[in-house]
């Protein structure tokens, strides 16, 4: 496997209750490191140019997050202050995504420790998403003619508004959107697939639904790479999801994904998607699953 992870990922100033959890991106890698990964396995990224986020997005809406044009409006939208440093971070955490989708080709199971930023449409950031990294690298990948059919699989407990919007002319990219109905956002697009589960769903069904839907996608349409949202939101103790998934549910979810595209041989980008919780270390604990059914695979 290869990872990508650079340590601006967690570095950004936000208010001290600030409801995203800046700090999980440099607290998971150590525990990646104490799982037994050794630092070969990761890479440091470079950052997205313009013209690859233009693929995805307006070059107005580019041209005024990389200026600090952006009006208040569009600022509070985004869901972080505006900075300097929130441009630099931005840059590579979507490099990250595009990186590991070209790396997936040669290493089978890739990661990035960042990304999924599904909220993200083609001339606004939303819900902490500013630039959409798996619709990018996806339209990348197609792009530069390193694959034909692309998957995003989005299992964030949120839908995948952004990535539907933004992909919805592409017949080259599948989407597919696992997520909790009554959840953000209140206006849903419409992705290839979307798979509307109620609130309080729990394991049994929500894994049925989802072993379904992977396989329906990738009979249906052959994808040559599945881009993956592993967004941890989906667990009970979320403060933003409203599933009730155990944690050995999330573990299921991961380890059934990440063997499906090794049994049928389709490389595989895995992005971490969203996961809040005040507590760190149960919010690292979940997203470490996704690690943790890597290294048992």
């Amino acid at each position: 496997m290869q990872l990508y992870y650079h340590p601006l990922y967690s570095d950004l100033i936000l208010a001290e209750r600030h409801r995203f959890p800046i700090q999980k991106y440099k607290l998971l890698k150590t525990e990646i490191e104490n799982l037994g990964v050794s630092a070969i396995h990761f890479q440091e990224p470079k950052k997205v140019t313009v013209s690859q986020l233009a693929l995805c997005h307006s070059q107005r809406y580019i041209d005024d997050f990389l200026n600090g044009t952006l009006g208040d409006k569009a600022i509070k939208k985004m869901g972080f202050p505006y900075s300097q440093q929130l441009v630099e971070r931005t840059l590579l955490s979507i490099g990250g995504s595009i990186q590991a989708a070209e790396a997936a080709f040669s290493h089978d199971l890739t990661f990035n420790l960042s990304g999924g930023y599904h909220h993200s449409h083609s001339d606004f950031g939303s819900g902490f998403c500013i630039f959409n990294d798996l619709a990018i690298a996806a339209a990348h990948l197609i792009n530069t003619e390193q694959a034909d059919t692309v998957l995003i699989f989005d299992c964030d407990v949120h839908q995948g508004d952004g990535t539907a919007q933004i992909t919805q002319n592409h017949n080259q990219i599948i989407t597919c959107s696992i997520h909790c109905e009554q959840n953000f956002p209140r206006n849903k697009q419409e992705s290839t697939y979307d798979f509307a589960l109620p609130a309080k769903t729990a394991d049994d069904e929500y894994l049925a639904t989802l072993k379904q839907a992977l396989d329906f996608c990738v009979r249906i349409h052959n994808p040559d790479i599945i881009l993956y949202n592993a967004g941890v939101d989906i667990y009970t103790k979320d403060e933003l999801g409203l599933f009730n998934i155990s944690l050995n549910g999330v573990y299921e979810r991961d380890l059934f994904v990440l063997n499906f595209c090794k049994q049928h041989k389709i490389p595989l980008m895995c992005a971490l998607g969203g996961g809040y919780q005040r507590n760190l270390s149960s919010l690292i604990n979940v997203h470490k699953q996704l690690f943790k059914a890597a290294i048992d695979l």
